[in-house]
């Protein structure tokens, strides 16, 4: 891969970075001056409480993705970006487009969704 690619994913995988880290402060800030004291009753409180455990877990699988994002920026640095875990060939520019976390091409992604499927 080039360096004229590589440094675009690696701007691609920064700029998903920072806009997860944003969201997450915006959240926090919300989050910290909102009182369930302040609801006139069960119902509003219970509906409240629920969009907070929604919104506490979009933040953890956002966590995941921010930590597959720092993997895939290691990648970058030691060269190894773009090179299927697996079976060693280069991802295809287009599935790296639309997933540059990835660390599987497609055929061997496929082929691992097929073995879990099996297991149910």
């Amino acid at each position: 891969m080039n360096q004229k690619d590589l440094k675009r994913y690696k701007k691609m995988l920064e700029d998903s970075k920072t806009s997860l880290l944003e969201s997450a402060k915006k959240t926090l800030v919300e989050e910290a001056s909102f009182d369930t004291d302040d609801l006139p009753d069960e119902i509003d409180q219970a509906s409240s409480e629920y969009a907070q455990s929604m919104v506490f877990r979009l933040r953890d699988r956002e966590k995941f993705l921010l930590q597959k994002i720092e993997r895939a920026l290691a990648r970058i640095e030691d060269g190894t970006f773009g090179i299927c875990e697996r079976c060693e060939e280069e991802i295809s520019p287009k599935r790296l487009e639309a997933r540059p976390v990835t660390t599987l091409c497609i055929r061997c992604k496929e082929e691992q969704e097929k073995k879990e499927k099996s297991y149910g």
